[in-house]
């Protein structure tokens, strides 16, 4: 072996040894994950506001668990994962916003409020409970039956950013 081959076998080596006692993983997302942690599970999010939209539950979810197998390398489980996340829906409500010179409103608002449990059994120190809020405006004149699809999926994706990085990010 020459002199060069056996120095980059040492620098590889060094580094291999070195860098072994990291224990974060880092991802393009800004994804912070203990590289310990393997697994996640996301519990079904109930639905326990007064005002139900019957897909809401499914629909957060779902989208829950899509961001985090898509941005992470963690792997979906169904119960007991490394990280856990849990929770329920505690309000879903349209509210007058804007109200003109006749009493009448000229914008109605729908707030989401979720409840989330974290649990990161690799590091105890990052577990929180925590409620998220998001809320998208609409006009009066549209009715909320009609509108309601379009804020419930743009509220949905603002609340799994919020969870997610709250979780994972650690900015």
């Amino acid at each position: 072996m020459n002199r060069r081959t056996i120095l980059l076998f040492f620098l590889a080596f060094f580094f291999g040894v070195f860098f072994q006692g990291c224990s974060l993983s880092y991802s393009f997302t800004g994804a912070s994950i203990p590289l310990e942690a393997k697994t996640i599970s996301i519990g079904y999010f109930s639905n326990e506001a007064a005002l139900i939209n019957p897909a809401l539950s499914s629909t957060l979810t779902d989208a829950l668990r899509d961001r985090f197998a898509s941005q992470t390398r963690l792997d979906l489980v169904n119960s007991r994962g490394d990280l856990s996340i849990e929770g329920h829906i505690t309000g879903y409500t349209a509210s007058p916003t804007a109200i003109q010179g006749n009493d009448v409103a000229a914008q109605y608002r729908l707030t989401v409020t979720v409840k989330v449990i974290f649990v990161n059994n690799v590091d105890e120190t990052q577990n929180f409970e925590q409620s998220f809020s998001r809320f998208e405006d609409y006009s009066s004149t549209l009715d909320l039956n009609v509108v309601q699809d379009n804020l419930v999926a743009t509220i949905t994706e603002a609340l799994v950013d919020d969870i997610f990085n709250k979780a994972v990010v650690n900015w």
